[in-house]
C-alpha cells in the first residue's frame, strides 16, 4: 500500500473541497437565483468537465500551466514555481474538474428553497447575507453537503487529469489513482488490489453519504 500517494489524494481532496465550499456555493447561488445574459454560457461552463475527455480537459489545463501560458507565467513569476507538475497546478486542476460534482447538488438545492421565504425574510427586516445565513443554507445544507462530499470523493480517485497536469513525481503529485497504474505495470497486483479495495470502499461509502443526504432533503421538502 502506497500510504504517501493515499495521503496525498486525501490532502489533494480536503483542498479542493475547501475551494469548492466557497466557490461552488457562490456559484450555485448564483445560477439559482439570477437571470442575466450569458448564463447559459456560465451553466455549460460548469457543467463541461462532466463530459469532456479528462485527457482533453488535461491537456488544456497543462497548455495554460505552461510558462509560455499567461497564468502559468503569472504563477512563475509571483512564487518562482511552475505551475505544471507542482501541487498548486494540481490543485486548481482539481478545482476545475470537481465543480460540477459540487455545483449541481448544491443549484438543486437552491432553487428548491421557495422564493417566498426569502421575502418573507426580507419583510422581516433581514438584509440578504441574514437571510443567505438563516434561511437559505439551512434550508439548502443536504445539497450543498452532498455536493462537497461528491467533490471530495470525485478528487480522490480522478485519473486523466491528475497524470496530464501532475504527473508522476512521488510525494509531490503521485496521488493512490496514479499509484494503482503503477503497481499494475510493475505486475505487482497484490498491491493494486489493496489500493483498489480502499478506493471502492471510500466510493460506496460516499455515495451512501449522498443517497443518505438527498432522501433527508426530499423528507424536509
Amino acid at each position: 500500500m502506497d500510504w504517501e500517494a493515499f495521503a496525498l489524494s486525501l490532502r489533494l481532496a480536503a483542498w479542493t473541497t475547501l475551494v469548492l465550499a466557497g466557490m461552488g456555493l457562490a456559484t450555485a447561488r448564483l445560477l439559482a437565483w439570477r437571470r442575466f445574459p450569458g448564463r447559459s454560457v456560465v451553466e455549460a461552463l460548469v457543467a463541461l468537465p462532466l463530459v469532456l475527455p479528462p485527457t482533453v480537459l488535461g491537456f488544456y489545463l497543462l497548455a495554460l500551466f505552461s510558462p509560455e501560458a499567461v497564468l502559468g507565467r503569472l504563477f512563475l513569476r509571483l512564487t518562482g514555481d511552475t505551475l505544471a507538475f507542482s501541487f498548486a497546478g494540481l490543485l486548481l486542476a482539481s478545482v476545475v474538474y470537481s465543480l460540477p460534482f459540487a455545483v449541481q447538488p448544491m443549484l438543486r438545492a437552491f432553487e428548491a428553497v421557495p422564493a417566498e421565504m426569502r421575502e418573507a425574510a426580507w419583510l422581516s427586516g433581514l438584509g440578504r447575507w441574514a437571510t443567505f445565513l438563516r434561511v437559505e443554507l439551512p434550508l439548502a445544507w443536504p445539497g450543498v453537503l452532498s455536493g462537497l462530499v461528491l467533490a471530495f470523493a470525485h478528487t480522490m480517485g480522478e485519473f486523466g487529469v491528475v497524470l496530464m497536469v501532475g504527473g508522476n513525481i512521488a510525494g509531490e503529485t503521485r496521488t493512490v489513482s496514479i499509484a494503482i497504474y503503477d503497481r499494475v505495470q510493475a505486475f505487482d497486483d497484490a498491491a493494486a488490489a489493496r489500493m483498489s479495495a480502499l478506493l471502492l470502499l471510500f466510493a460506496v461509502l460516499t455515495i451512501g453519504a449522498v443517497f443518505a443526504l438527498e432522501r433527508r432533503r426530499r423528507d424536509h421538502a
